[in-house]
């Protein structure tokens, strides 16, 4: 047999064609130190060499085409930059022109006129005539169409280009590779059974297929294998991982549900909850009693009372005798959820504490004692409450709301805080597809909150361009007359912030002009804390009617009597963020709005977007729209989460039902073989290990 070695330490620069400067370029330019990065920087399209056009048949419109033919004659047309070289070309059906903006002396030289060559590029028209500038250009007698297959294009950057490492070159480079490991064979990820069970590719066979596919099935079928094991490597990872912790990690068992949660209920209630508050409660109070760690994440729309399910859970905790913990994001949104639950609890015996970075002094003291000796019993807290000096007497159950905001690191700290592991709630208001979370939180068991409170109306969504500014101040005028608020929000981009803030200022300058007689506050993430928070509480007490602000009231602000949401350059947001500033009106009885303002101009994805907003007020069709538009990595709540995307050849808004079948058979395995054990699974138990020293932890979700 032929010896295998790792490519993952095979530095890239020893390959023919590379070297040490080329080396340098690959890896800062698309990150390739290895050889092994190298196999697997796959192309991001193909086109089919097997293909021959007639002239007569081609139009300006037409992605790549191939031609065979003679050049007719060369002429030099323009002076200066503009000068370019252009050469008559036919294949007896027709003429085009083949078009060179640079080397114009040696051109002529290496394709004499009168010789049959193959002519490879895009056709686009330049007047009357089609054109092809700087085509593929081989002799006829040299090149073997038959033999081609379809050609890869590689993903290159300009600093690439300029020092000769195009796509082309990037092709020769791979075949390099290939010519080498034919020495040197690529050792199988998966055991043998298992590939031939669900019928996959082999792998070196894939990895050549995937670089030099001669017709589309085989290139097919190279992807799917590759796609599959993708896929399978991170769910493997994620249910070894869960069902590891769960045999590690015995959970805290509330053997009742208490007298706190029993009177709550009775008689503090401000309104009859839900089915799917009642069913999500009910599957939150089974795990607290099941001997295991509960990690569950609770998805629901802006408004859907995910936060009195969080309550009454911490009440469960705390009726068994132990501490509960509500993390948020924002000082703004810990201070409300703490004047909320406060406000709930009144009456009962039940202390609330709220810690966040502006708690200093005597009241912080206060806070850390009342932790330690238990007189605390449920604290609403920023990330303050990861810092060394917090300790709990007993900490039960922990609440992360709007979890994307904190890192994993970060989430793990809770953990070190206890002897045991705490009971974990996850709350999102961003409506995750389900391919996502399968991915995002592979580990935890999931519940969703698909009702609004009873006599909540849905919101009415209009899409409006700039140019109608009158009959948009007319509408909001007759909403503050009615003794409503408003509020208008523009972007705040970091690119460009003072581009943006000026916006803002002027946008403020022209509706206190706009509205006189009203009493209007601005709000933006560059104001001090304190300011922002005045602003803000100036708007629920109702003595400003109109706020001017950027996203910083995204999440956390609740103003049941705002009305009108009037957001600025809607064609500059996402559709989850797009969505979240829609959830801030519509939380009271009356009928509520959300007007998106744009410019005419349009790209195509924007009009999209806005559509998908106009059309319906479902978080998770708008989530899963903004997976197919923008792809995973670009989601918020992605890049925050500490998980990096980093799918060589996946996509998880198109592979969905692969996600799904890999997961079903992931499940069995680690069923079937929980400690790895099985000598016949030795191999994927193997790469499993590589990959995680080479990856990020999939898992570590919470």
């Amino acid at each position: 047999m032929q010896p295998m070695y790792d490519l993952t330490t095979r530095d890239i620069q020893y390959l023919q064609g590379v070297g040490p400067q080329r080396a340098a370029l690959l890896a800062k330019e698309l990150g390739i130190g290895s050889m092994h990065d190298l196999l697997y920087n796959f192309p991001y399209k193909y086109v089919d060499r097997s293909r021959l056009y007639y002239i007569h048949e081609i139009d300006g419109n037409m992605p790549y085409i191939q031609l065979k033919g003679k050049i007719l004659r060369y002429e030099t047309v323009g002076t200066g930059r503009k000068m370019r070289l252009v050469a008559h070309f036919t294949d007896g059906t027709g003429v085009i022109d083949l078009v060179w903006f640079n080397g114009a002396k040696f051109i002529p030289k290496s394709y004499p006129v009168g010789v049959e060559y193959i002519v490879f590029g895009k056709p686009t028209m330049f007047g009357d005539r089609i054109n092809v500038a700087h085509p593929d250009i081989d002799k006829a007698s040299e090149l073997s169409l038959s033999s081609m297959g379809l050609q890869p294009y590689y993903n290159t950057t300009e600093r690439m280009k300029r020092s000769g490492l195009n796509s082309n070159a990037m092709q020769k480079i791979v075949g390099n590779l290939f010519a080498l490991l034919e020495r040197m064979p690529i050792a199988e990820t998966l055991p043998a059974p298992f590939v031939q069970e669900h019928h996959l590719m082999p792998l070196p066979e894939a990895l050549h297929a995937i670089h030099f596919p001669k017709e589309p099935e085989q290139l097919r079928r190279a992807q799917y294998r590759l796609k599959f094991e993708e896929l399978f490597y991170v769910q493997l990872s994620i249910l070894r991982y869960c069902k590891d912790r769960r045999r590690k990690y015995r959970g805290l068992c509330f053997t009742k549900v208490g007298e706190l949660f029993n009177e709550f209920y009775a008689k503090k209630l401000p309104f009859e909850l839900t089915g799917a508050q009642k069913r999500v409660i009910r599957e939150m109070r089974h795990d607290m009693n099941s001997g295991r760690q509960m990690n569950r994440l609770l998805q629901g729309d802006v408004g859907s009372g995910k936060t009195l399910v969080a309550l009454m859970t911490s009440l469960i905790a705390i009726g068994n005798g132990y501490q509960a913990c509500i993390m948020a994001p924002t000082e703004i949104l810990a201070e409300q959820h703490y004047a909320t639950l406060s406000s709930m609890l009144e009456g009962l015996p039940v202390r609330v504490a709220l810690l966040t970075g502006s708690v200093k002094g005597k009241r912080r003291k206060e806070v850390l004692e009342g932790l330690l000796t238990g007189d605390i019993h449920l604290l609403v807290a920023t990330h303050a409450v990861l810092e060394d000096t917090v300790q709990f007497s007993a900490l039960g159950f922990v609440v992360i709301d709007e979890q994307h905001r904190f890192g994993v690191a970060q989430r793990a700290k809770l953990w070190s805080k206890n002897a045991y592991a705490p009971h974990v709630l996850v709350m999102t208001a961003t409506p995750i597809p389900r391919t996502l979370a399968m991915t995002l939180y592979g580990d935890l068991d999931v519940s969703i909150i698909d009702e609004l409170p009873p006599g909540r109306k849905p919101i009415q969504t209009i899409h409006q361009y700039g140019n109608r500014q009158a009959q948009l101040y007319q509408f909001m005028a007759g909403q503050i007359a009615e003794g409503r608020q408003v509020y208008v929000v523009y972007p705040l981009i970091k690119e460009s912030e003072k581009i943006d803030l000026k916006n803002l200022e002027e946008g403020y300058t022209q509706v206190c002009e706009a509205f006189p007689h009203c009493q209007v506050s601005m709000v933006h993430g560059k104001m001090k804390p304190a300011e922002k928070d005045a602003e803000m509480q100036r708007f629920l007490r109702r003595e400003t009617q109109i706020m001017v602000a950027t996203t910083v009231i995204e999440v956390g602000v609740n103003v049941p009597n705002a009305s009108v949401m009037v957001i600025e350059n809607a064609e500059r947001f996402g559709l989850s963020q797009l969505h979240q500033l829609r959830g801030r009106v519509g939380r009271g009885a009356d009928q509520s709005y959300c007007i998106l303002v744009t410019s005419v101009k349009l790209s195509e994805e924007s009009k999209k977007r806005l559509e998908i907003m106009v059309r319906t007020n479902d978080g998770f069709e708008i989530a899963e729209a903004d997976l197919k538009l923008r792809g995973p990595g670009d989601l918020e709540g992605t890049q925050q989460s500490g998980i990096a995307f980093d799918l060589k050849i996946a996509n998880i808004a198109r592979d969905g039902q692969l996600l799904g079948h890999v997961r079903s058979i992931a499940e069995r395995i680690t069923d079937e073989d929980p400690d790895g054990s099985r000598p016949e699974s030795a191999v994927m138990w193997q790469q499993l290990e590589r990959l995680r020293k080479t990856n990020v932890n999939w898992s570590a979700i919470s």
